[in-house]
C-alpha cells in the first residue's frame, strides 16, 4: 500500500521559518509530478507549489520568494522550505504526489500537517 507521510510542521511566529517533508513509501516504481497544498479554515485547498522529477518548480504568487520545493528522488521525498512566514500561511498542508506501482499511475495524498503562525 502506497502512502505519503508528512512532517515538519508546527507553531512558529511571524517571521519565522519551518521545513515540511514528505516521504512516500510503498512499492514505488517511480514519483512523477510531487507538490504541496494547503487549505486554513473555510477556504478551499489551494496549491502551494509543484516540482516535476527533473526539477521543474511552480509557485502559488502568496508564496514566491519565501519558499522553496526541492525533492530526493532517490528517497521520493518532497520538501518545503518557508520562510519569512505570516499569520496567513496558517493552514494544514498538504502533500501530493504522482506515484507509479504496480497498480498503475496515480495520485495520493498525505494525510495534512498543522501549521500555525502566530502574530
Amino acid at each position: 500500500q502506497l502512502q505519503l507521510v508528512e512532517s515538519g510542521g508546527g507553531l512558529v511566529q511571524a517571521g519565522g521559518s519551518l521545513r515540511l517533508s514528505c516521504a512516500a513509501s510503498g512499492s514505488i516504481f517511480s514519483s512523477n509530478l510531487m507538490g504541496w497544498y494547503r487549505q486554513a479554515p473555510g477556504k478551499q485547498r489551494e496549491l502551494v507549489a509543484t516540482i516535476t522529477s527533473g526539477g521543474s518548480t511552480n509557485y502559488a504568487d502568496s508564496v514566491k520568494g519565501r519558499s522553496t520545493i526541492s525533492r530526493d528522488n532517490a528517497k521520493n521525498t518532497v520538501y518545503l522550505q518557508m520562510n519569512s512566514l505570516e499569520p496567513e500561511d496558517t493552514a494544514v498542508y498538504y502533500c501530493n504526489a504522482l506515484l507509479s506501482s504496480f497498480f498503475g499511475k496515480n495520485t495520493y495524498w498525505g494525510q495534512g500537517t498543522q501549521v500555525t503562525v502566530s502574530s
